[in-house]
Formats: C-alpha cells, sequence, structure tokens
C-alpha cells in the first residue's frame, strides 16, 4: 500500500509578531483527527526565513504531521485545506508537502 506524508507548517505568531490564538490550532488538530482518526506534531519549533515584495520575514512554525493512504480524495483534502488554514492563521501562504512513505 503506497503511503504519502503530509507536513503543515503553521506559524506560531502572525507577521505582526502578535502570538497565535490556541484555538486556532486546537480546531486544526480537532478537524485532522476527525478526518484522518490522528496526527503528530512536533514539539520543537521550525524556523524559517522567507521574502516577500521586498520584505524579509522570520517565522516560528509548528509542524504537523499526517500519514495517509495515498488517494486522490486524500490529496484534494490538503489542497482544500490549505485554503482554510491561510484564512485561519491570516498567511498569504501555508506550507503543506508531500512525500511518499514506507512503513517498516
Amino acid at each position: 500500500m503506497k503511503l504519502r506524508r503530509y507536513e503543515i507548517l503553521l506559524p506560531l505568531t502572525y507577521n505582526d509578531g502578535r502570538k497565535i490564538e490556541a484555538v486556532k490550532f486546537l480546531e486544526t488538530n480537532k478537524e485532522l483527527r476527525e478526518e484522518f482518526g490522528g496526527f503528530a506534531f512536533d514539539t520543537t519549533i521550525v524556523y524559517g526565513i522567507w521574502v516577500y515584495q521586498g520584505t524579509a520575514y522570520r517565522d516560528k512554525l509548528a509542524r504537523f504531521r499526517v500519514d495517509v493512504k495515498h488517494t486522490r480524495k486524500n490529496r484534494r483534502f490538503f489542497k482544500n485545506y490549505k485554503e482554510l488554514l491561510k484564512k485561519r492563521f491570516e498567511q498569504e501562504e501555508i506550507w503543506i508537502t508531500a512525500m511518499t512513505i514506507e512503513l517498516i
């Protein structure tokens, strides 16, 4: 069975430096758990630096991982979910990556 790991990087602060409310992460946790039955997240902060329209931003991010069957339905979910997360976390972009994995 082919599996896909989707990794979602979510910011811990808004672009103006305000801390993102915990309820937004709790909503995300609930949605991923209800859709897929579970997920994993890192307690280590992921740091990122990026430039948008000439301005450099520094991010502190949380990483969520979801391992699921490789299906069109699951891929479509994450493509649509990305748009919801962009609005929820007030971001220009949310990074969601996908990779093939093999369980041993």
